[in-house]
């Protein structure tokens, strides 16, 4: 049974929407990528959330999805009103979480993602805010001197950090989508642990 015109034109509207949505959403910003809410209601309309939903669907096979940081919000609202989503911000990401080998291969080394996992770890361990000077004091404990402002810049550049007038790190958009805060917390813990646990077996075996 053949569709109807109208079920067709429907479709053609939804899909023709669909690529605009991903052209925004994979369109990268200086260093930034993602595309604001209000950027995709000018450009789509305001149904542009029932858009998402549908693109979530086929970037789902293939292990994407559509991510939404609520930057003026301090807890992600449950049931946001198309006013919060207009003022979020939605990008494409990896539905499961990197290996280092895999993090390595989009261009992140193993000492990049060590220095971004301290300065974070540090920042969340200050409430949530630390002075540059600090994170860089601790970051020249791990890394080689020359490797430390080219690192905080690259973190602030991507959005995993941000910084104030004064000098302060606070954890950026993409922290706040992209990393489990509570589980972050609990694998530094659980790590530092096992450390405590090595050197305290290791001074036990000495004679």
């Amino acid at each position: 049974m053949a569709a109807k015109p109208g079920t067709l034109r429907r479709k053609a509207a939804s899909s023709l929407k669909m690529r605009r949505a991903v052209q925004l959403l994979f369109y990268k910003r200086h260093w930034e990528p993602g595309v604001k809410g209000w950027e995709l209601r000018r450009r789509i309309g305001s149904d542009y959330p029932r858009v998402l939903d549908l693109l979530n669907d086929y970037l789902d096979r293939l292990g994407l999805t559509v991510k939404t940081v609520f930057e003026e919000e301090a807890t992600p609202p449950t049931n946001p009103t198309l006013d919060q989503l207009d003022k979020a911000k939605f990008y494409v990401a990896l539905k499961e979480t990197q290996t280092a080998g895999e993090q390595k291969l989009v261009g992140w080394r193993i000492d990049d993602l060590a220095g971004l996992a301290v300065s974070l770890g540090y920042i969340m361990s200050q409430g949530g805010k630390a002075s540059r000077k600090d994170v860089e004091d601790l970051l020249k404990e791990k890394l080689p001197g020359w490797r430390v402002d080219l690192n905080l810049n690259r973190y602030l550049r991507t959005g995993y950090i941000t910084e104030d007038e004064n000098g302060m790190f606070f954890l950026g958009w993409r922290s706040r989508a992209e990393v489990d805060q509570r589980k972050f917390v609990d694998l530094l813990l659980e790590s530092s642990g096992d450390k405590k646990l090595t050197n305290t077996e290791d001074s036990e075996a000495s004679p």
